[in-house]
């Protein structure tokens, strides 16, 4: 999701990046195999015996297994609807790009001490290399998939589908969701909306030959959040937009790391994305960074943490730490290069910090009940909340949101007439390596 910054208040925001270097036992998007097949060394061998003739007694060959169902576990569907666990029955996920550090930290990469603190977290950098997974899987059908013509509704349940499907968790018996799923709402923003746009129920939105949008969504196993987004279009003329914003992404992505002030890598973003012009109906534009809309860390069961990542020139001093989680994302605009709340609010988050504040609606107690037994401190939008079968629940909600127990997350529009795009990567910052854990062939 996208964290903005406007006068002091930050919300959410995402974004995504490239890299240099990567090291992996398994690559992203392989699938392993988990049975080998048996019975041909044994025919080589009943051959053998075939030419010494009758007089020794040949063996009994095994029965080649049928290509059918276990064959079909080993290969991913189109739509994506194979449980990732059944192609990876080994519980071994592939590891994401991963990058040396540089200069005074390049020490952790042969450090001992380092290696040891890193193999103490095998479950958690496991649980996080599913979840990539499962969004490379899921994106990269999208990326095929998603046409002109499509409502964008249809585009967003099939995304939400895959996901629930691949994780396990279809997220309709109390506390699945919290287990695996979603980490947030399909964001799909179109044009001048730059995040926080998914359609509510009834929404007849069509997506068209000319627009810009903005594709991101979240995977969490156990919390675990993997935050990645990318921009869809289908006119070349944009090219150089997506260009800049992919650049300015895999710059962050590539600054990132332990001890770095995140206002340095604020300040290579915007010289990389402003870089680049784009040329819309004759007219020479600009590429501008979105100046209040950032990345930012992660912690477990929440999108934002606390720190931010901005992607323009700043004073920030706060530094990137050992074992943090981190969602490096740029937005760049045609625009002004500033964004506003606009249009219908789909989504929302209980705070982590809730206050324990007595609701005399009783619409908002049962929706706060629900709430947190099925997403916790995890976004949701309406949509959801009409798949669990709750009705007429607008009331209790913004009573939920006026009483401070839930946060609002409006989209975020730049002038209408613009265009916006949007990359975004997570990271974690290992203690030996940086891991580019939401990295794929495709950005």
């Amino acid at each position: 999701m996208a964290s903005k910054l406007s006068d002091g208040l930050e919300k959410v925001s995402l974004n995504g990046a490239n890299g240099t270097k990567g090291h992996a036992s398994l690559a992203p998007g392989q699938v392993q195999d988990a049975d080998k097949e048996e019975g041909d060394s044994e025919d080589e061998k009943d051959d053998g015996g075939d030419a010494e003739g009758a007089a020794k007694k040949k063996k009994k060959r095994k029965p080649k297994k049928k290509k059918g169902a276990a064959g079909a576990s080993k290969t991913q569907t189109s739509p994506p609807r194979v449980r990732l666990s059944d192609l990876f029955p080994s519980g071994q996920y592939p590891v994401g790009q991963e990058e040396e550090y540089r200069n005074e930290n390049s020490y952790r990469t042969t450090s001992e001490e380092k290696r040891h603190l890193d193999r103490m977290r095998d479950d958690f950098l496991n649980e996080y290399r599913q979840g990539a997974e499962i969004h490379r899987q899921v994106r990269q059908y999208a990326q095929k998939s998603i046409k002109p013509g499509q409502t964008l509704t249809e585009i967003a349940e099939g995304i939400e589908d895959g996901v629930r499907a691949l994780t396990g968790h279809p997220g309709l018996e109390e506390g699945d969701n919290i287990k695996g799923g979603m980490g947030f709402p399909t964001g799909l923003s179109i044009n001048h909306c730059a995040a926080h746009y998914t359609p509510n129920a009834g929404n007849k939105t069509v997506l068209q030959e000319q627009d810009v949008m903005k594709v991101d969504f979240g995977v969490h196993i156990n919390g675990r959040i993997v935050d990645s987004a990318w921009t869809m279009t289908f006119d070349p003329v944009y090219d150089n937009l997506l260009a800049a914003v992919r650049d300015a992404t895999n710059t962050g992505v590539r600054e990132a790391g332990i001890d770095v002030r995140v206002g340095d890598i604020g300040a290579a973003i915007q010289e990389a994305m402003e870089s680049y012009e784009v040329e819309i109906n004759g007219k020479t534009i600009p590429v501008k960074p979105i100046r209040n809309l950032n990345g930012h860390d992660i912690v477990q069961y929440s999108i934002h943490g606390g720190k931010s990542v901005p992607i323009v020139k700043g004073g920030d001093q706060t530094k990137m730490e050992e074992g943090e989680i981190f969602a490096i994302e740029t937005f760049g605009s045609t625009g002004r290069g500033y964004v506003t709340d606009d249009m219908e609010t789909s989504h929302y988050a209980k705070k982590a910090d809730a206050p324990n504040v007595a609701l005399r609606v009783s619409s908002a107690r049962s929706l706060l009940n629900t709430i947190n037994k099925n997403f916790g401190t995890l976004p949701f939008c309406r949509r959801y909340l009409d798949r669990l079968g709750h009705e007429k629940y607008l009331l209790g909600l913004n009573n939920l949101v006026s009483s401070g127990i839930v946060e609002a997350y409006p989209p975020l529009c730049d002038i209408k007439g613009s265009y916006t795009a949007q990359f975004e990567h997570t990271l974690l910052l290992r203690p030996n390596v940086k891991e580019v854990i939401s990295r794929g062939e495709d950005y």
